[in-house]
């Protein structure tokens, strides 16, 4: 099942059990992804692109939480928190640190990186291979440990 198949059913029983704040999420998932397939030109988007566009979403929410933190805004801090466990049901399931480091450690030596200068070698080869699966920052810091 396509992932905006998925969106509808969701919105579809969101709307059944009056869930107004899972409803306003699904839908500011879907026109998310139409405005990305409207931008590329297609119908629908590949499951790549998606998982894009999900990325973008988590990582909006996450820099507006720890803004809205810093700025001691308790009240917006709930409706994003909220907002961020809706959109995380649709990623995939997130890699453990441990995991993430072993891919890191692998693709080092794939790249035959030695030093920090090879950070942007490592980045590109396994950005790819981590996409939605992991969070950059993570990834960066474990990066930079395996390389220093």
């Amino acid at each position: 099942m396509s992932l905006l198949n998925r969106l509808n059913d969701d919105m579809k029983q969101a709307m059944k059990n009056k869930e107004k704040e899972k409803l306003s999420v699904i839908r500011m998932l879907k026109a998310s992804l139409q405005n990305e397939a409207i931008k590329h030109g297609k119908q629908e988007l590949s499951e790549d692109e998606e998982l894009t566009v999900l990325s973008r979403e988590v990582k909006q929410r996450k820099d507006s939480l720890q803004e809205f933190q810093n700025a001691g805004r308790e009240d917006l801090v709930e409706k994003i928190q909220t907002e961020l466990t809706y959109v995380e049901i649709y990623m995939p399931k997130q890699l453990s640190e441990e995991e993430v480091s072993a891919i890191v450690q692998q693709t080092v030596v794939e790249v035959g990186a030695t030093s920090k200068a090879d950070m942007g070698k490592v980045m590109g080869a396994i950005m790819p291979k981590l996409k939605g699966k992991a969070d950059g920052a993570l990834v960066n810091k474990l990066v930079l440990q395996h390389l220093s």
